[in-house]
């Protein structure tokens, strides 16, 4: 029987253990606390120089936002409508640019059968109906991109070293290579 103090030696992160509790109760307080902001329909007020980069940083004005309590707010309020993002409260919406994906998986572990990322943000998650992984592969390279859903229509791409862990954990099922996480299996070949 592994322990907490096993899990952790072996590289497994405690927050995601306590996640793998949650989850086995079918919860996560972190999603709960969130705003509203699928409810909100506010005025557009246009876009404001402020971006997302594929490393998961924000800029505003060209300028790295490094305040990660603020960064955290604004992805509070972060709505994906029609492939546009925007910042949206109850009486404004305002564009912003992001660069792939707006979250970034930083860390990925396995408990009683789920698959659990974290990202930089501090959003805990796992792989499930809700949370599907997918992987886009660029036509021109070949070269695959792998994301996570975490809320809504919000994706984070998958770290390069959590993207090898989770390809480690690949079989084949049907002739297809993938993943299975809460009894739901993920292609990691980009197919459907």
């Amino acid at each position: 029987m592994n322990t907490i103090k096993d899990k952790i030696a072996n590289g497994f992160q405690p927050e995601l253990y306590a996640l793998a509790a949650e989850k086995a109760q079918g919860d996560n307080p972190k999603e709960n606390n969130l705003p509203p902001v699928h409810l909100w329909d506010p005025e557009f007020c246009g876009d404001i120089d402020m971006r997302i980069k594929r490393d998961g940083s924000w800029d505003y004005m060209g300028t790295p936002i490094n305040r990660v309590r603020m960064v955290r707010l604004f992805s509070t309020i972060l709505r994906c409508d029609d492939g546009k993002y925007y910042l949206v409260t109850p009486t404004e919406k305002v564009g912003i640019k992001v660069d792939d994906a707006p979250f970034v998986a930083v860390e990925m572990g396995v408990e009683d059968g789920y698959i659990l990322f974290k990202t930089n943000l501090g959003d805990y998650l796992s792989a499930n109906i809700d949370h599907p992984i997918r992987i886009v592969i660029d036509s021109e390279t070949g070269e695959p991109s792998p994301y996570v859903r975490v809320r809504d229509n919000l994706d984070a791409l998958l770290s390069r070293s959590v993207y090898y862990q989770l390809a480690d954990l690949a079989v084949e099922h049907k002739g297809i290579y993938g993943v299975w996480s809460g009894n739901v299996f993920f292609a990691l070949d980009g197919s459907k």
